[in-house]
């Protein structure tokens, strides 16, 4: 959230994507400690629990394409093939591991 205080000119991707994050977070917050995971909440909570921890991992994948050398040299402008497969890959392991937890936590209850 600290990030929204630097000054910026125009809106990014990262910005949306923050916002994005701040509101799935809120979500979560609402449905553990307001709705105290009741019903339906309890999955909702892992839904965008999961959701806001992607979104972040999604930002570490694209730092990484920008900062490391080795692997920026893979896909300098992002729109190669290696970036698309690693953020794909990405994506479907928290597809498939969020499928698990919202299966398990319902059971668990």
């Amino acid at each position: 959230m600290t990030g929204f205080l630097f000054p910026f000119e125009h809106f990014l991707p990262s910005h949306a994507i923050g916002i994005i994050s701040l509101v799935a977070l809120a979500l979560a917050i609402l449905a553990r400690y307001a709705l105290h995971l009741g019903g339906a909440w309890r999955s909702i909570y892992v839904v965008f629990a999961v959701l806001a921890l992607y979104l972040n991992v999604f930002v570490g994948v694209v730092q990484t394409f920008l900062k490391v050398p080795p692997v920026h040299a893979l896909a300098p402008t992002q729109k190669e093939p290696p970036f698309l497969i690693a953020q794909l890959a990405v994506l479907a392991m928290f597809i498939i591991l969020g499928i698990f937890a919202v299966k398990r936590f319902r059971v668990s209850a």
